[in-house]
């Protein structure tokens, strides 16, 4: 029977030193108890699989690189070579010196560039951290029964990609924010060098599995490709090929089961003799045999498990192997709108147009071999409750692990996939290329059968790099992009998804910003142009994938900036600790601009703190609100999807994370949420200033210029696939008087649509002062609120417009009550409330929060609900009240 077993215990590690490592005869002799091991003594892993920063901040000889400062003293760990050694058993070695049995070891990630010695003979180097390694054991002199010692030598990728430019020249590769542009290079996670969100920690160590396996016949290879073949039947059909070594098969079992473990098909296949085979079938299944793997809001991840067993001539099991699958069609539609330039970027799954709204995501940690299933799952649920369907792997991260895809699988959350390429200009020399082909084919084959796949990618912002920055002789790895991996993905990936060039990718040329071809990144708020959010209406794109604005996460995280500082002094937002533990380029400038144009200014912390995220809530949801607005229906799909950067990060950090490194959900999170309901509602205020002007066009004036009037857009939006008939509420109220104004109609929102109600429509106001043209416009101190209920008077969506910039709002007391019935939570106020952020003093990881960030106005009681509370104290602030303070609480 085949085996394999982890090479899992007895695992040691040291720092390498060319002058006393001989590694061709290593012993190796752990210290047993006698003294504490220096980096130069072989010590236990404590973990395995294992890299050398968990190893070496475990063993103490290191602080936690991600606390305070400590990132800079542990800079010297990347300049050194590290060993990590194991001793072993063959339990096989009889019948390997017989021939009866073959065995070998399985790499399945090392963290880089390795060599590696099996009892003093190197017989294996390693260069790419993405690809997985097989070495045979083909002599059975060069291995014992008894005891055998593996030995992997990991250089520093560090000195060894300055190595590599030196050779081939230095190139561009992002901004100074990015790290070494040697990274280039080499394979491995690119972000380990520095990014504008994470510390620069260049890691090493067998970051993955390592396997031993022994067979005299096995699966060598096992492919499955799920088809549908026709939607409204859901006739579907199923392609499963086994690659069959050795030869002791007789025959074959193919089974598929459901999900509640009934047999679906089962067929039993009489192998031919011979060394190697390979058994085809070919399934179809007709209606009612299958069920269709839909994402997450329209319909079941149905799923089925499909397993292949090889039997000898006795049927006695030899090996077997087994996979989840799903059954969906998935099409990227890019074609001519009707009332607009360009082309979509439309994702039809299922023959069913949607609308994606999701995340990019980073690596979760700095540390890959700490992440473990539960903590994808955390993430990957906290998208799926925050009603985000896709989710984007960032092109300069990794090749995510198996269990996140199978959780997306499960969740129903569509994959946007990049190769492992991000902001450089990367070689196309021979050895680069094949490299990287077999790093795409390892991971195509492991990928594919996933029916969460929903495209793939060459890479992340590479061909805007030459645009962006002017780089001269082109892009050398376009032949990747453009041949290598299209041709792979064709070959290997069936049936077809979609595959595209680059993120983003669109346009004549090199023109990569065009809004009316492919997907767009859009960094002019912010970054780029440094335009105001309020202009994200007029900055979007057929397809957003990436955009952003930061925060500072919750105080309980930024606790990690301050570990290794008593000084009071260092808790402001000006302090080097907060700079420490903020990467992005001109942060400061970039912040006081959208900061001051917004809100008051502040030096408190805390108040600081809510206000950066009550800024990127504003942003965040604003942009979701108007481009989910050109969502317009059939042959109007102006805008397909948004993927904001970014859902997640890898250490506590100052970044665009809607939540952050201990999964603490940001103001953000929740504005996102809101705006991914199936129905929502939109408004969007417009003042007309007295001459021509360069402010944000919602906002009031008291300068040079005067606002003399507003208008008002009002929309709404419906993802499901059915019309809804919904009564819709307008409610407007000055901030200054008791004036308010309400009126009602019923509309019917169109399926899979947005739809317009009112545009260019007068805002309400109280009454103008005698004298005719009031300045400023009455309008300016008068909030509205959209409110959507159905039939039977549930309300499915609600917004609030206040009057901006916020800093020239002056909000009294709401007046805030709160009423706990079990775990929900109704909020009622008396006065208008801005950003009611509901929060427990150490519940930041057990309080769950169904909404938060809270606009309430009277006579509109808002229903939140909360888990975890378990008696504890409500603290709330809000804009006026940053610093937050306990709520009375009634029953």
């Amino acid at each position: 029977m085949a085996t394999q077993r982890p090479l899992s215990d007895s695992w040691f590690w040291k720092r390498y030193r060319p002058e006393v490592d001989d590694l061709q005869n290593l012993t190796l002799i752990p210290n047993v108890a006698t003294h504490k091991p220096t980096i130069d003594e072989w010590s236990p892993c404590c973990a395995f699989p294992t890299e050398t920063y968990v190893e070496l901040k475990h063993a103490g000889h290191i602080p936690d690189p991600i606390l305070g400062f400590n990132e800079h003293k542990v800079q010297w760990v990347a300049e050194c070579d590290w060993l990590f050694a194991c001793n072993f058993s063959l339990d096989e070695y009889e019948g390997l010196v017989q021939g009866k049995v073959r065995s070998e070891i399985f790499f399945e990630g090392l963290d880089t560039i390795c060599d590696v010695y099996l009892n003093g003979k190197r017989v294996l180097s390693t260069d790419n951290m993405f690809d997985s390694y097989t070495l045979p054991i083909t002599t059975p002199d060069s291995v014992s029964k008894s005891s055998n010692t593996l030995v992997l030598h990991f250089r520093s990728a560090k000195h060894y990609s300055k190595e590599l430019e030196q050779r081939y020249g230095a190139v561009r590769a992002g901004s100074c924010n990015l790290g070494d542009p040697s990274r280039v290079y080499i394979r491995k996670a690119q972000y380990h060098y520095r990014w504008d969100w994470g510390p620069e920690l260049i890691s090493s160590g067998p970051w993955k599995p390592v396997l031993l396996r022994t067979f005299s016949t096995r699966i060598k290879e096992f492919e499955s490709h799920a088809k549908v073949l026709d939607i409204e039947s859901e006739k579907v059909a199923l392609s499963i090929l086994v690659d069959i070594e050795g030869k002791a098969a007789h025959s074959l079992d193919a089974i598929l089961l459901d999900e509640r473990g009934n047999i679906v098909r089962k067929e039993t296949v009489t192998i031919a003799s011979g060394e190697k085979g390979t058994v085809k079938l070919d399934w179809e299944f007709v209606s009612g045999e299958v069920k269709l793997w839909w994402p997450m809001s329209y319909g079941k991840t149905h799923l089925y498990m499909l397993r292949v067993t090889l039997l000898d001539k006795a049927a006695n099991e030899i090996d077997k192997a087994d996979r989840k699958i799903g059954f969906r069609r998935v099409e990227l539609l890019q074609y001519p709108l009707l009332n607009a330039p360009g082309t979509t970027f439309c994702f039809r799954i299922n023959g069913i147009k949607m609308f994606l709204g999701g995340s990019n995501w980073i690596p979760a940690d700095c540390f890959l071999t700490t992440v473990t299933e539960g903590k994808y799952r955390s993430w990957l649920q906290l998208m799926k409750d925050g009603g985000q369907n896709c989710v984007r792997v960032w092109g300069g991260g990794i090749y995510e692990s198996d269990a996140f895809y199978d959780i997306c699988d499960e969740l129903g959350i569509l994959v946007w996939q990049d190769m492992a390429f991000a902001c450089g200009v990367y070689p196309a020399h021979p050895s680069f290329v094949e490299s990287v082909e077999g790093e795409v084919i390892s991971n195509l084959k492991r990928l594919r059968h996933h029916p969460s796949l929903a495209i793939l990618c060459g890479n992340n912002e590479d061909y805007l790099q030459i645009k962006m920055w002017g780089v001269e002789g082109g892009l050398p790895a376009a032949v990747l992009y453009e041949k290598v991996f299209p041709k792979l993905v064709e070959e290997l990936v069936q049936p077809p998804i979609p595959y595209v060039f680059g993120s983003p990718y669109g346009g004549k040329g090199d023109d990569t910003s065009d809004p009316t071809v492919g997907d767009v990144h859009q960094w002019d708020i912010w970054a780029g142009a440094g335009a105001p959010y309020q202009d994200y209406d007029i900055l979007g794109g057929r397809f957003i994938s990436e955009f952003g604005v930061p925060s500072l996460p919750c105080l309980a995280t930024m606790e990690s900036y301050f570990a290794d500082c008593d000084d009071t002094d260092q808790r402001h937002p000006q302090s080097q600790a907060i700079q420490q533990h903020t990467k992005a380029g001109s942060y400061e400038r970039r912040f006081s601009t959208l900061m001051n144009e917004n809100f008051r200014m502040t030096g408190d912390l805390e108040s600081y703190m809510y206000l950066t995220q009550l800024m990127q809530s504003e942003a965040l949801g604003y942009a979701y609100r108007v481009w989910r607005r050109k969502w317009g229906g059939e042959g109007r799909e102006e805008t397909s999807g948004i993927l904001v950067w970014q859902l997640n990060d890898c250490w506590p950090v100052t970044s665009w994370a809607v939540c952050d490194y201990h999964l603490r959900c940001k103001p953000a999170y929740y504005a996102i949420a809101r705006e991914m309901k199936t129905v929502t509602v939109g408004i969007q205020r417009e003042v007309q200033k007295n001459r021509v002007n360069d402010r944000p066009r919602p906002f009031y004036e008291y300068g040079a210029f005067q606002s003399v009037s507003a208008t008002i857009d009002v929309w709404a939006s419906n993802l499901a696939l059915s019309s809804e008939e919904v009564e819709l509420e307008l409610f407007a109220f000055d901030l200054k008087s008791d004036w308010t104004y309400k009126e009602t109609r019923r509309l019917v929102l169109p399926p899979n649509a947005s739809i317009d109600v009112l545009t260019g429509h007068p805002c309400p106001h109280g009454p103008i002062s005698p004298g005719g043209m009031q300045v400023p416009h009455p309008s300016c101190s008068v909030a509205i609120g959209a409110f959507i209920r159905d039939r039977e008077g549930r309300l499915l969506s609600q917004h609030i417009d206040w009057p901006q910039p916020y800093k020239f709002l002056r909000p009294c007391d709401p007046q805030v009550t709160v009423v706990l019935d079990g775990e929900r939570l109704v909020v009622r106020v008396l006065a208008p409330v801005k950003g009611l952020v509901l929060s427990v003093p150490g519940g930041e990881d057990d309080v769950i929060w169904s909404d938060n960030c809270l606009d309430v106005v009277p006579d509109h009681p808002y229903e939140v609900t909360v888990k975890g509370l378990r008696g504890r104290a409500i603290y709330a602030a809000y804009l006026g009240r940053e610093r937050a303070l306990p709520l009375a609480l009634s029953s």
